[in-house]
């Protein structure tokens, strides 16, 4: 298949292109490097099966006729969607929507990346696909959660009314290499000042919780996801809760620093707790993750040291 993948030059996107490639499609790349990196595919630039486009998808756009469409095109830290607000929602809209209407001239499948944020801080735990969520529609973090609600609810009109053959994947925590040094996510946050040796910053009382995924089961919860017949959406996450506080002491275990754990106030609208019921992913695409978080950081412990000896 020739494949096109918004959003390539992301952190998943990235891990996703290789894992089309390893299977043999061609993949078209599209990317504005709003907060992705050409460096994530450098490593492909010889690869004759894989193209490439810089382009901003809230423009209208098309690139040839394509078997499947792969939609990853968006801010997706806070860090990221804090800075990039009004983009983040218009990406969510008129680049979502632009992505739609390319599946739909060529009749092929489409698969959207959404997110447990459309939970909000939820008051059932853990969360089942059947949750409406529970979502400040004006809060800081409103550009991103109501973005992401919204093209969920524009993919499935797209299905409905058009006919559109949609996929919708909610994906919680993920992390693992190319994950971006310091864009707010806990995991790349923790690492980096662990083998910096500087203090391990935990906001709140560390008592939240959150599942962390490693990057290569979550694509392959993808990957099923888009050849199967679901349309309604399919978390894709690792059901292993962990408070914020055991996370930041298996990264000093994995990297065998002596920083310090230091407490600052929690962001205004951060989630209380989350974690994915995986049981429709288990039964519709037997899929679910094979990587623990201690084994996931110690297999992304040389590209954090990595991380952590670069410039600041």
């Amino acid at each position: 298949m020739r494949v096109l993948l918004t959003g390539a030059a992301g952190f998943i996107g990235s891990h996703l292109t290789e894992l089309l490639l390893a299977e043999g499609n061609s993949v078209l790349g599209v990317d504005n490097f709003s907060t992705g990196s050409m460096t994530n595919l450098q490593h492909l630039k010889r690869e004759t099966r894989f193209e490439f486009r810089e382009h901003d998808i809230c423009a209208p756009f098309d690139f040839g006729k394509v078997d499947f469409v792969f939609n990853f095109a968006s801010p997706a830290s806070p860090v990221d969607y804090s800075r990039l607000g009004v983009e983040t929602l218009r990406v969510g809209s008129e680049g979502t929507r632009n992505a739609l209407d390319l599946a739909r001239k060529y009749n092929v499948g489409f698969l959207h990346a959404s997110t447990s944020e459309c939970y909000g801080d939820p008051l059932e735990h853990p969360q089942t696909e059947e949750y409406w969520g529970h979502v400040n529609p004006v809060g800081p973090r409103s550009v991103y959660d109501e973005a992401k609600r919204f093209s969920e609810a524009l993919v499935m009109a797209y299905h409905r009314y058009y006919g559109v053959d949609t996929r919708l994947v909610r994906i919680f925590n993920t992390y693992g290499p190319r994950l971006r040094k310091g864009d707010g996510r806990i995991i790349s946050n923790l690492m980096t000042q662990a083998l910096r040796g500087e203090d391990l910053t935990v906001y709140g009382d560390g008592t939240q919780t959150r599942s962390f995924c490693y990057v290569s089961d979550e694509v392959d919860g993808i990957l099923r996801l888009s050849r199967s017949s679901e349309h309604l959406p399919i978390n894709i996450g690792n059901p292993t809760e962990w408070t914020i506080l055991e996370c930041a002491h298996a990264v000093l275990e994995a990297t065998g620093s002596t920083s310090k754990i230091v407490y600052r106030p929690l962001p205004e609208d951060d989630p209380i707790q989350r974690q994915p019921d995986i049981s429709k992913a288990r039964r519709l695409l037997g899929w679910e993750p094979k990587i623990d978080l201690k084994s996931g950081l110690r297999l992304s412990l040389d590209y954090f040291r990595s991380c952590a000896e670069a410039p600041v």
